[in-house]
Order: C-alpha cells, then structure tokens, then sequence
C-alpha cells in the first residue's frame, strides 16, 4: 500500500519559532517509550474508536497523531486504507512491528497535525486517539483535522478530560513544568465538550459526545505507576528533567505523583484505577 504526500493546502505558516517548538515537541514524545504505554497501558482505547468512528473495509482513514498505532492497526485490521501520521517517527518503528505481528498492513509517514501535507477531502474517515490533543495550537489542529476529511466523511476523537485522571495529572505537574509557549493550550481542553463544539463549529454534524472511563490494572500500587510514567511517558520524563537540579522538587513531585494515584484508585478492587476519556464523533457537513 502507496500513500502521496502533497503540499498542505493549510493557510498555516511555520516560522522559526513554531518549527523550535515542534521540535521539541518531536524529542519529547521520541524520549522514552510511549509504546509500552500504548500497549500496556491504554491498548483498548484504539479498538473503541475504531468502532465509534465505523471504520470499514475500503475506507480510507487518516490517523492523526497516530504513536505507534494504537488506533491505526485496529482501523487497517477491519480492511481499511490506513495511514498512520505523527510528528514523531522514532514511534514508527515500534508500531511496524506491531503491525506486522498482528497482520495489519498501513502507511506509516511523519506529519504535524497543525499542517498535514494531504490534499482537502482525502480521506473518509479521520481519527486520533490521545494523540491531536497534544498539538498546541487547538483551532489550527482542528481546522486540519476537518480540512482533510471529505464532506460526508467521519471524525473520532478520543482524549483524555480536564477533571478524569490524565487531565489531574498534568494539573499536578504544571507547577513543575517548563511554562508553555505563547498561544499553547492546554492537551486535556480536548475532553471538554464545549471547547471541542467551538473548535469544529457549524464544519461538522450528527456530533455525539460520550464521557467514558478506561480500567487501568497494570501497576501493583502507587509507587509503579509514577515510576512507569517516569520512565516511559514524554510530558512526564520532560517535568522531571525541567526541575532535575532540585533534589527538593523531586521528592515533591514524587510524592504528589503517588498520592494523585492513591487517591484515585477504585474502593475495594485491589489497585485499580478508571481514567476518563471524551469519545467524539461527527461527519463533515456536507
């Protein structure tokens, strides 16, 4: 399977700053191993928007800020024409062999959801699963997102919610945190219903909105999910580096990491935790 790239028809310009920052944004999400929390931690999440968004055989789908496919090779399993793009493809490499171990076989190609080089109306069906939520500039990454799909067409998107666990997460993270850069907005401002509305305006309809929660059982308390997270998850990894040099500030962060989760954990069902997401559907007006 053959994809063409085309010059983004996207009014958006890049100048040197956007392009610092996209960079950096690129090394964050390469540091680590998001793969391992793709598949050990959020796996299912892929499969229900895969099925929310109706992927069928000869579709052609565009997965937006796709890691290592955790919605792509579900969507290329149910027969369609998948490609799989992000801004990071040190994330590939891992999600070919996961393709490729599960007989999935998709496009893989590099691409900044603020300025995606496919031609308008390209593809059916165009998805992201906690992936464009985390493009920093929202109305841009949603015009893109829009622009791509043909009239008629279907989009999902799953991110994670303000209030739900991830959204908590960063909220304890941000004071420890490099200040984000002038226009940036918030990831889980994706799981608010009324931002997501305004972001995609009277472009879209038969929207549907479901809050839902993800059962996490993979850490055997606290203590392993802040390490995993410290090891494996690329806001995470860049928070500790920002205050590396402050012993002090670590053991806060650590302590604050542990008690966010022990706080979170479901009465009387060992250590688990229920993360929310938004699961979103609409289809391009026509």
């Amino acid at each position: 399977m053959t994809s063409t790239i085309h010059p983004t028809t996207s009014s958006t310009t890049q100048g040197p700053a956007d392009a610092a920052l996209k960079e950096k944004h690129r090394r964050l999400w390469a540091s680590g191993d998001y793969p391992a929390v793709a598949t050990e931690v959020i796996a299912e999440l892929g499969p229900v928007l895969v099925k929310a968004a109706g992927i069928a055989a000869g579709d052609r789908v565009l997965d937006v800020a796709a890691g290592s496919g955790n919605a792509a090779i579900p969507a290329a399993l149910a027969g369609a024409s998948v490609v799989a793009s992000d801004l990071t493809p040190e994330l590939f490499e891992a999600g070919r062999r996961d393709a490729a171990a599960a007989g999935a076989e998709l496009v893989w190609e590099q691409a900044d959801a603020e300025a995606l080089p496919y031609d308008d109306a390209s593809f059916d069906t165009v998805v992201s699963c906690v992936g464009v939520m985390f493009a920093p500039h929202h109305q841009v990454a949603a015009d893109e997102l829009v622009r791509v799909l043909r009239p008629g067409g279907r989009l999902g998107l799953l991110s994670w919610t303000p209030e739900g666990f991830i959204g908590q997460m960063f909220k304890v993270m941000k004071p420890y945190a490099p200040p984000p850069p002038p226009g940036a907005q918030p990831p889980p401002l994706w799981g608010d219903v009324d931002h997501v509305a305004a972001l995609l305006g009277s472009r879209v309809e038969d929207v549907v909105a479901e809050k839902r929660r993800l059962r996490v059982d993979r850490f055997a308390g606290p203590e392993e999910f802040r390490d995993f997270f410290k090891r494996t998850y690329g806001p995470t990894i860049a928070t500790f580096a920002f205050i590396g040099d402050d012993p002090a500030l670590v053991a806060r962060l650590d302590e604050e990491l542990v008690a966010l989760a022990r706080d979170a954990v479901v009465p009387g069902d060992g250590f688990v935790l229920e993360w929310e997401y938004l699961l979103l559907t609409a289809r391009r007006a026509r």
